[in-house]
């Protein structure tokens, strides 16, 4: 795809997919890093964090401790670091939102197979408090998501409704915590939409999808024999936000600094020791 045909369709439907922009070596190795995280995870045991890096931990259907997200891995693995500051996403960022870019979002997700990983309807919009530290939240600021493995409705790939960041901030009725929740079709009734109007996200490995903050989204279970896992790394143009780690400047890489800065957690500045939640 040119990078005007990617800001185009990124304009009109608030996502786009931009196909084989890492290579299979390039995924091997990312994806020999995730199950290095996915393993310090299981050793934890329960939900843990240590300033933003955060390992979200629940018990599995066999009742034994499985890990459905990790927060900011980037401070210890060299490996997911180096990717979320690629010059690949520079330059295809840069089509969108610029060059000096600052990174509010760095994840890891893990859909078990066998039936795990709901995701109910939802924008990325609810997540950016408080409100007043991002400002034009709809032209500033996109979110991107790296395929691990094979994305496809029977692995519980993302469902998107095209054309509906247009909205803005809308009321889905669904609680804060999305994850682990099943998507609801009447949430989509609410807003004038019906499953008709949805698309499935489907990735092959070193595929990467960008979206807008308000595109609303969600996605079901993992029913293959497989691990679903998708690397996220949220953006946003500098100027308008004032939490978060740099990315770019300028294009260019900016490598983390002695200490992390203020992303999501708000207790950061007084508590950065390591501790279960």
């Amino acid at each position: 795809m040119t990078r005007e045909t990617i800001a185009e369709t990124y304009a009109r439907d608030g996502y786009v997919v931009v196909r084989r922009v890492f290579t299979p070596a390039e995924i091997a190795q990312i994806s020999a890093a995730i199950d290095q995280l996915w393993q310090e995870g299981t050793v934890l045991g329960a939900s843990w964090r240590h300033g933003n890096l955060f390992y979200n931990v629940a018990p599995g259907r066999d009742g034994a401790p499985k890990v459905r997200m990790a927060q900011w891995p980037s401070y210890h693995q060299p490996v997911m670091n180096a990717v979320r500051l690629d010059p690949r996403f520079a330059r295809l960022l840069g089509t969108l939102i610029g060059g000096d870019l600052k990174q509010i979002i760095n994840q890891v997700h893990w859909k078990e197979p066998h039936g795990a990983g709901d995701f109910a309807w939802h924008q990325d919009s609810r997540f950016r408090k408080p409100d007043h530290v991002y400002r034009n939240l709809g032209t500033s600021y996109v979110q991107t998501g790296l395929a691990i493995d094979p994305h496809t409705p029977q692995s519980g790939c993302m469902r998107f409704v095209p054309g509906s960041h247009r909205l803005g901030n809308v009321d889905l009725d669904v609680d804060a915590d999305v994850l682990g929740r099943a998507m609801d079709d009447a949430a989509l009734a609410k807003i004038g939409y019906t499953t008709a109007d949805v698309v499935d996200l489907v990735l092959e490995p070193g595929d990467v999808a960008f979206w807008n903050p308000y595109l609303v989204h969600a996605s079901g279970r993992n029913r293959e024999g497989h691990m679903r896992r998708l690397y996220i790394n949220g953006y946003v143009r500098a100027a308008d936000c004032d939490r978060g780690e740099w990315a770019f400047r300028d294009g260019r890489p900016v490598p983390l600094g002695p200490e992390p800065a203020i992303v999501h957690y708000e207790n950061l500045p007084k508590d950065r020791d390591p501790h279960y939640v």
